[in-house]
């Protein structure tokens, strides 16, 4: 009996084509993940069900993860949505959503002056390169001019926040957790 449901034939390919891309027979994927090569076919054939410890154990074979292999296609996974906060002067397309680091494109409106009023702290570093524009990065009582072209990195724990001269600016920035919390996530309270 074939089971055909989206996801089954999804995952089943998926699995299919990662050990193809690997260059593993069934034999040699069977061996990384403790199954039999017939197992293995009935798997990718979709002429057995999969439990969740062989899901796992194949997942770890392949070098994947078992939300990799399960997450359902959709235009979410391609296309990058802004978000918008006026309030803030930033918009934010986040590039990646891995728990430790993010990295994301800003563009930033908020004029100077304003931001300088709300210099704020968090445990961590902050990375940046400027893509266009000019970024007025205050850093307690220093003013750091960073034009297109430029980048800078410095500890968070100073007082900061960023504003723009002369028009909109764009940049490329890397947050850890601290930093994506103040930042990135809508109602962080820092000014971005």
């Amino acid at each position: 009996m074939t089971q055909d449901s989206e996801l089954d034939v999804l995952v089943r390919t998926r699995i299919r084509g990662l050990r193809a891309a690997a260059g593993w027979s069934l034999d040699e994927l069977a061996a990384r993940c403790y199954l039999s090569p017939s197992t293995l076919s009935r798997i990718e054939t979709g002429h057995r069900r999969i439990s969740l410890d062989q899901l796992s154990a194949i997942a770890r074979a392949l070098g994947t993860s078992l939300d990799q292999l399960v997450e359902s296609p959709g235009d979410d996974d391609v296309v990058i949505r802004p978000h918008h906060d006026a309030t803030r002067g930033v918009t934010t397309w986040m590039l990646n959503s891995s728990p430790g680091v993010a990295v994301a494109k800003m563009r930033l409106t908020r004029s100077e002056q304003c931001a300088a009023a709300d210099l704020k702290v968090h445990p961590g570093k902050d990375w940046f390169t400027v893509l266009s524009g000019t970024v007025v990065l205050h850093l307690g009582e220093r003013t750091v001019v960073v034009e297109a072209g430029q980048a800078a990195q410095f500890s968070t724990m100073v007082p900061h926040a960023f504003g723009v001269r002369g028009g909109p600016a764009e940049i490329l920035g890397i947050f850890d957790h601290d930093g994506q919390r103040t930042h990135l996530w809508p109602g962080g309270g820092a000014a971005a």
